[in-house]
């Protein structure tokens, strides 16, 4: 009998990161993976699931316009729970640290089914940074059965809190999997072309032209000052380098949106772009010379590309990057951040001292680690 797993993703960083893993499952015959998407985050997530042919066997739509982390948790639950009850999985997969992984675990817990958490031990040891993504990632860790750690360091977080060390497997990013995927498609020349194409249409023709500095932001703790420090930067910065183009696809968030175009939408090289699906995005990775971002996974993808990473935080759940050297950690701050990507700009040296570090986060294998690891464990 196969064993019948649940895979729960509701945001586009879990479908990209999970997209791996949903493959080794189907391509395995001792399992039945069925895939539930929470819609979290409707638009982008839904561009992920057509990019990688995923099939979707249940859909929640739970978000709603405005509203609060309490309300969105409530209604997650309640419609995880019914599709437990509808789908009978013996294991349940979640990924990351959003809403939807807290209470899928939860919802599971309730249900008595395990289950597994797929890049688990990340840390910041600061409740409120990132929030409320550390909380949530702290509560799953008590209520799963398999931790998958992606490095060695989170399988460390996990034993420091006491967790079964049989229980914790470390695995890899399945990030780099995916990137890796997406990447092969990339080779052919004909979609190099194509999205290229895609991407001046909505930055300009001369989006490629000179030297690109990506930028992502949305973080919720950067809300107000935050971004405005960050707008303020990359105001000076393209004043500054007036050959260099800032390239920002802005995320949907309004607490984003309006800063974001009032402060920087009238810059000649700051191109602001609309949420990029995976595939464009990654074109833009690969064709940037410096990352800005106060994202988790961008942190893990510009690595293997050589790309050196600024991280607008305080602090990060990834500590890997900053110890091998690709990443380094500005705040959001804009002194900070200025001083920062000028530094990569004009001094090559620096560049290439992080461009030319060693990416920790792994090999392109980690979703067929985690496949091996669900078999046994259901053996059991």
């Amino acid at each position: 009998m196969k064993h019948r797993t649940l895979v729960l993703m509701g945001t586009r960083p879990e479908a990209i990161k999970l997209a791996p893993v949903i493959a080794a499952l189907e391509a395995d015959d001792r399992f039945e993976p069925l895939v539930v998407n929470t819609g979290q985050h409707r638009e982008l997530i839904d561009q992920v699931i057509s990019l990688f042919g995923l099939r979707v066997d249940r859909d929640l739509a739970v978000m709603q316009p405005n509203q609060s982390l309490a309300s969105l948790t409530a209604r997650l639950l309640t419609a995880i729970d019914d599709a437990l009850v509808a789908l009978d999985p013996k294991l349940v997969l979640v990924q990351g640290d959003t809403s939807t992984v807290l209470t899928g675990a939860l919802a599971a817990f309730y249900r008595r089914v395990p289950v597994g958490h797929v890049e688990a031990g990340l840390r910041t040891g600061n409740l409120q940074s990132p929030f409320p993504e550390e909380g949530n990632r702290l509560l799953t860790t008590q209520l799963a059965a398999l931790h998958f750690a992606p490095t060695n360091e989170s399988r460390d977080n996990l034993l420091r809190e006491h967790i079964d060390p049989a229980s914790v497997i470390v695995t890899g990013n399945t990030v780099i999997d995916a990137l890796k995927m997406e990447q092969r498609r990339q080779e052919d020349p004909a979609v190099g072309v194509e999205l290229r194409k895609t991407l001046c249409s909505v930055g300009g023709a001369d989006l490629f032209e000179g030297p690109m500095v990506l930028v992502t932001g949305h973080r919720r703790e950067n809300f107000g000052t935050g971004f405005e420090q960050i707008c303020e930067a990359i105001a000076t910065l393209a004043a500054r380098f007036t050959d260099t183009k800032f390239v920002y696809p802005v995320h949907l968030n309004p607490n984003v949106q309006e800063v974001v175009h009032a402060r920087l939408g009238n810059l000649t090289n700051v191109r602001l772009l609309p949420p990029q699906p995976y595939s464009e995005f990654v074109a833009l990775l690969a064709a940037s010379r410096v990352v800005l971002t106060d994202s988790g996974g961008v942190q893990e993808e510009a690595p293997s590309l050589g790309k050196p990473v600024l991280v607008m935080r305080d602090t990060t759940e990834r500590p890997e990057g900053v110890a091998a050297g690709t990443v380094r950690l500005v705040g959001p701050f804009a002194d900070k951040i200025v001083a920062g990507v000028a530094e990569l700009l004009s001094d090559e040296a620096a560049y290439r001292a992080m461009a030319e570090a060693s990416n920790p986060y792994g090999d392109g294998q980690s979703a067929q680690r985690i496949v091996e690891a669900c078999a046994r464990y259901l053996r059991k």
